[in-house]
């Protein structure tokens, strides 16, 4: 019995020595494995990130040429650079830009040149969103007039009344630029306008 006992345990020793053998042969081809996994993992990581980045810079770039669109001056040119560049430093730097851009046409086009006259000859025209024919908005635009200076505005939102206050602005800055303060005469003479 004893015999058995000694054989069993030179057995088992066995065995459980040349598991922990097996293991740490194993145990480089186990860790190559989940480096490569985990190389895998941080690459997809890295392309999610870069079209998270591209996404981003699509969005900022749209802000800022909306807000030029709604200013009249010219959009900010773009390549397409940073979706031909592999480099995600790039990109980052790319967004970083048109952010900047973007912001920077919010606020200039948040203060229209002549802000102060429109307000005034709102003051003695309709309410923002008055929507009786023939005049619209705030500004008292006719279709004519909408058509000429915010045909954009009016194929994509319909008459000056459903129009921002500081898009019926605009309307009214590129009017400005040929006609004066003509198409208010009434109330422009009231601001000291004429």
């Amino acid at each position: 019995m004893r015999r058995w006992r000694l054989l069993f345990g030179v057995l088992v020793l066995g065995s459980a020595t040349g598991l922990a053998t097996g293991a740490t042969w194993m145990a480089p081809a186990a860790s190559a494995v989940q480096a490569r996994k985990a190389a895998r993992a941080a690459q997809a990581s890295q392309a999610r990130l870069a079209r998270v980045v591209l996404r981003r810079i699509v969005e900022h770039r749209e802000d800022a040429w909306r807000w030029q669109r709604l200013m009249a001056v010219p959009r900010h040119p773009y390549g397409g650079s940073a979706e031909r560049s592999q480099s995600l430093r790039y990109r980052q730097w790319v967004l970083r830009l048109w952010a900047k851009r973007a912001e920077r046409a919010r606020r200039r086009a948040q203060r229209p040149p002549h802000a102060r006259a429109w307000l005034c000859i709102h003051r003695y025209e309709g309410a923002w969103n008055d929507p009786d024919p023939p005049y619209y908005g705030g500004l008292q635009m006719d279709r004519a007039f909408q058509r000429a200076y915010g045909p954009e505005l009016l194929r994509r939102k319909g008459t000056a009344d459903r129009w921002t206050p500081l898009e019926q602005m605009w309307v009214a800055e590129r009017a400005l630029r040929r006609r004066g303060f003509g198409p208010w005469p009434r109330t422009a003479r009231l601001c000291g306008l004429l």
